[in-house]
Order: structure tokens, then sequence, then C-alpha cells
């Protein structure tokens, strides 16, 4: 296994590592004084998670258009792998973590609209571990998507946010 590869793999195990303490350290202590406080916090942590993941598609539109390796380029890696890493991944890990103990404590686990939740959440996820592996090809020089390819991916973050809030907020079945 590369250095690189087996680095990425060390960061997924601490993170989820990280985000485990965190569910099993809520389950444990129970803070239910907390609740509002805490989904005050996750709510911020969503918000932040969604902006991150709002903008990356759109550096990655702005990249394809600049020459590999020129400054543009170089500049572009930096703000994309900045934005990952020190906004997007953080509040992706608060926003499950407390995501997942809101819902526990709540007794809403088992609301078929917290299901599709779950599943819209889990999307999301999947988006932002694509967008990862986006990051990781831009700053290789390896893409190979076009600035349209980016444009549609853009639209897809927006609408599974509309469809969790619509969920949440008026929670259909």
């Amino acid at each position: 296994m590369r250095a690189e590869a087996r680095t990425r793999v060390i960061r997924a195990v601490v993170a989820l590592a990280v985000l485990g303490a965190l569910v099993a350290s809520l389950y444990v202590w129970r803070p239910s004084g907390l609740y509002l406080w805490l989904k005050a916090v996750h709510v911020i942590a969503v918000i932040s998670w969604m902006a991150g993941m709002l903008y990356l598609p759109r550096l990655f539109v702005y990249h394809c258009a600049a020459e590999p390796g020129s400054p543009q380029s170089e500049t572009f890696k930096v703000m994309e792998r900045r934005l990952l890493t020190v906004i997007i991944n953080p509040a992706m890990t608060v926003t499950w973590a407390l995501g997942l103990w809101l819902a526990y404590d709540g007794g809403h686990y088992t609301s078929g609209w917290m299901l599709a939740k779950f599943l819209l959440a889990l999307a999301l996820s999947a988006m932002h571990g694509m967008f990862s592996g986006w990051v990781r090809d831009f700053a290789s020089d390896r893409n190979r998507r076009s600035e349209r390819f980016y444009r549609l991916i853009n639209e897809i973050p927006a609408l599974l946010m509309v469809g969790i809030v619509i969920l949440v907020i008026v929670k259909p079945f």
C-alpha cells in the first residue's frame, strides 16, 4: 500500500473512531437537558457542511478551466483541499454524531420520515466521498471530467438538502 493511501486509510479510521466516540459519549452521558443546544449545534454543522458541499463543485468548474500546473490551478488545489479538510469533513462528522444522538434521544429513529432522511443523508455522504476523490484527482492533475459534469453534479447536494428539510419540517410519514 502506498504511503498516501495508507495515510487516507488511517485518517478514515481516526474519523470513524472520533465519530463513534462522540456518539457513544452522548449515549452514555445522555445530556437531555442539552437537547436543544445540541440540536442548534447540529443545525449549524449541517449549514456548514452544505455550504461546503455547494461550493466545492463550483470550485471544480473553475478548476477545469485552469491549465494543469498553472499558478491558478495550484491555487484551486489549495482552496479545494482546505475547504474539504477544514470545513466539510469536520462539519459532516459533527452533523452525523449529533444527528444520530438526536434521533435516538428524541425517539425519532423508528419514524418513517427519519428513515427517509437517514437515506438522503447517506446519499449526501456518498456525494461527499465522491467529492473527496475528485479533490485528490485534481491535486494530482488527473481530472477527467468536464465543467458541464461538475455544473450538473453541483445540483445534487441542493436537491438532497431540499428533500431532507421537507422531511424534517413536514414529517409527511
